[in-house]
């Protein structure tokens, strides 16, 4: 049985095991590098997002009839030779499946990899009953011998080293084992897997699809395992989620072009298996296999009505949200997840296995966003976690003291920039005159090291602002500035450098005085009231109608307004029409600079730095913005240094960075090594919280020390350089 920690202390220790793990987070982080390559090779010349959204459609046209297509699919394969059960619950389930083998007088089981009979923990229940059971998927009996649980859904031995597993199988069959012979490894588990299929009574396996109108079950494997587990015993039981039910075989299909792509990049699994009715069996009582089918609901039902979480149903059961996770990467699923892991993990971890197993490991996610960019089935992961999250907290009763803080100083927006004005002469004993707080409060760990924090600034952007923006005869373009805080409190020269960019391009740029943040900690936190309070005072702040456009320079911000002010707002709270003019007009920097004003080489000096660029999650994935940054390093005569993995996070994630710096500080450390790899002289971006991170961690590495700034300054001191050559 699996345990997952409860408390955030415990939880935290086990991430520090992980991480000192280097054989774990090389596998991880080399698999993962292979797999973007592998996805998009298998993606070419397909309509992904068009792709995408038929098979969000399709699971979304089943989830809300769920019963309707059991019962057709229970008519369908009761007429041809199997029985049908529903189980209520997991334990409804083993049970169930354990009187089958008890009525057919099974002995000895062979299993099938299946994620539904690793959520109950039949194995658990079959073997207290007194059945022999045996895994036949390499890895799941590879574990199944470690007495562990899967830490990936489609590779669950990935964790382990050729020399663990010689160790496991020189363990198991008394002869040393070669590390470095798989192929000899892989006959050993052949060898003694061989014996297992020829003696076992019952194969129980889990199913993709159940197709409805025929009763067929279908099962995508890589190995031949599954298909001797289904043919070789006289009975055969498949453990199926309610989930898994789609109407006809076209759709299971649309599915199938997704699922082996998405899963380990390639076009088609090795083995995908059919199954309809009970087949003949010379060994079985009747001459026929004996077969039962058990629907496992476990809370599907009741999830299937949810309006916001029934999406959680459309999960494949890919594992690509994993793939694609810098948390997974560092650590691994043993620590990303309950049995399920990944992104989906997190939430269903709530709904099968109960709040205990789910108030830890919820925390541990940066918003990153790149599970919801990779999920072949649309579902919203990051807002789903961060709403289980919230249910969490407000079951419990018992919110963070930083939550409490938020609840109250965030909503009174004089009380927050007073505070914040406040925070400037507290911290004057710390920053030395300096830009960087580089001796940290006590109430701050030894851990929170890691990087250099700012220093808040003296005089915030507002109240600079009348003497700062010029104002324009007959602007051709009007627009709004949404700060923010850290523009406004932090780095007010980002603004400054927006204003000079836009010098002379006929623009009118406005600071709404009544704007404040943008909620974006709030809804990370779980505290949607406070968000939703802070994104009405954005609404009143800034008309839409007032401006061609409204610019951010926070990736987060814009993205944060896009994505969910609509979720927090929605139509009937009497800002509707005003949120979708907002959503409407909010734009990036980059993309107002390249896209609207068009900016071009003669603007700028030729021969400036040479740049690497990292992408914010918020804008290349919240905003779908990618092309723009890159092209304007080019266009303002620096020369763009590609570095890995610029699209990772880079570890910041607002009060995650807080809560988890161990993990904060790792993703940091490895996006500033890429970085140097370049051989970069500059390090450029369009957020201010990656600015923050980043800046800070180069303030606290030993040796070059590689200027970190937001791009529109980089732009504006090669506007500057080129006035001063004019001149």
């Amino acid at each position: 049985m699996i345990t997952t920690p409860s408390d955030v202390r415990e939880y935290r220790r086990d991430l520090k095991r992980a991480l000192r793990n280097q054989f774990l987070g090389n596998t991880l982080e080399t698999f993962a590098s292979a797999f973007r390559i592998s996805r998009a090779r298998a993606f070419e010349g397909i309509d992904l997002p068009g792709l995408i959204g038929e098979i969000a459609e399709g699971k979304d046209a089943s989830i809300q009839r769920l019963e309707e297509l059991f019962q057709s699919f229970k008519t369908h394969a009761e007429a041809a030779g199997v029985k049908v059960h529903t189980a209520r619950t997991a334990l409804e389930a083993n049970a169930l499946i354990a009187s089958i083998a008890a009525e057919n007088g099974v002995k000895r089981i062979v299993k099938g990899k299946s994620m539904t009979a690793e959520e109950t923990f039949l194995n658990d229940h079959l073997e207290k009953a007194g059945f022999q059971v045996t895994e036949t998927d390499l890895g799941e009996w590879i574990i199944q011998l470690r007495g562990e649980g899967p830490s990936h859904m489609v590779m669950p031995a990935i964790h382990l080293s050729r020399k663990e597993v010689a160790e496991l199988f020189t363990r198991v069959t008394g002869t040393p084992q070669d590390p470095e012979n798989i192929d000899g490894m892989v006959k050993v588990a052949r060898r003694e897997l061989r014996q297992a299929y020829l003696e076992a009574d019952m194969g129980i396996t889990g199913a993709n699809f159940a197709v409805a109108d025929t009763g067929t079950i279908g099962l995508v494997t890589n190995e031949g395992n599954g298909r001797l587990v289904t043919t070789l015993p006289r009975v055969h039981v498949a453990l199926v989620g309610f989930d898994k039910l789609v109407p006809d075989l076209p759709s299971a299909l649309r599915i199938l072009k997704a699922l082996p792509r998405n899963a380990t990049g390639q076009p088609i699994s090795t083995y995908v298996t059919w199954i309809t009715g009970a087949t003949q069996c010379t060994t079985a009582p009747e001459g026929r296999k004996v077969m039962h089918i058990v629907f496992l609901d476990n809370g599907r039902l009741a999830l299937a009505r949810d309006p916001l979480f029934s999406q959680a149903l459309r999960c494949i059961r890919c594992g690509a949200c994993a793939n694609v996770c810098p948390i997974y990467k560092l650590v691994g699923g043993h620590n990303y997840g309950h049995v399920y892991i990944g992104a989906i993990g997190l939430i269903l971890t709530y709904f099968y296995h109960g709040r205990q197993n789910a108030r830890a490991i919820v925390r541990a996610c940066l918003n990153c966003q790149a599970c919801k960019a990779v999920c072949p089935a649309g579902i919203d992961l990051p807002h789903l976690i961060k709403e289980v999250l919230r249910t969490v907290l407000e079951t419990e009763g018992r919110k963070p003291a930083k939550n409490r803080l938020l609840a109250r100083i965030l909503p009174n927006r004089k009380l927050f920039h007073f505070l914040l004005r406040r925070a400037y002469l507290a911290q004057r004993p710390l920053t030395g005159g300096g830009e960087y707080i580089r001796h940290l409060p006590l109430f701050f760990s030894p851990e929170h090291q890691f990087r250099s924090l700012p220093a808040i600034t003296g005089t915030p952007l507002r109240d600079r602002w009348h003497k700062m923006a010029p104002q324009v005869k007959d602007p051709s373009i009007r627009v709004a500035l949404f700060g923010g805080c850290l523009v406004d409190f932090v780095y007010p020269e980002q603004a400054a450098a927006f204003l000079e960019l836009v010098k002379d391009r006929n623009v009118q740029v406005e600071y709404p005085q009544d704007q404040t943040c943008c909620g974006l900690p709030a809804k990370m936190m779980g505290e949607n009231t406070v968000a939703k309070a802070v994104a009405i005072q954005n609404l009143k702040a800034i008309d839409p109608a007032d401006y061609d456009y409204i610019v951010t320079l926070c990736a987060s911000c814009g993205s944060h307004i896009r994505e969910n002010y609509p979720k927090l707002l929605g139509d009937s709270s009497g800002f509707g029409v005003k949120m979708h003019q907002f959503m409407d007009k909010i734009i990036d920097f980059s993309s107002f600079l390249a896209n609207v004003l068009k900016v071009e080489p003669a603007m700028f000096r030729e021969g400036g730095p040479k740049a690497a660029y990292h992408a914010p999650c918020h804008l290349c994935r919240g905003l779908g913005v990618t092309q723009e940054p890159r092209e304007l390093i080019g266009t303002a005569g620096m020369e763009y240094a590609p570095a890995k993995d610029e699209d990772v996070c880079c570890g910041f994630g607002g009060s995650f960075s807080l809560e988890f710096p161990e993990l904060s500080a790792e993703l940091l450390t490895r996006k500033l090594d890429c970085v140097e790899a370049a051989g970069a002289d500059l390090l450029v971006t369009d957020c201010p919280g990656c600015v923050l991170q980043l800046r800070g961690g180069m303030d606290r590495r030993e040796g070059k020390k590689i200027p970190v700034k937001h791009i529109a300054e980089a732009l504006a001191e090669q506007k500057r350089a080129n006035g001063r050559r004019s001149g």
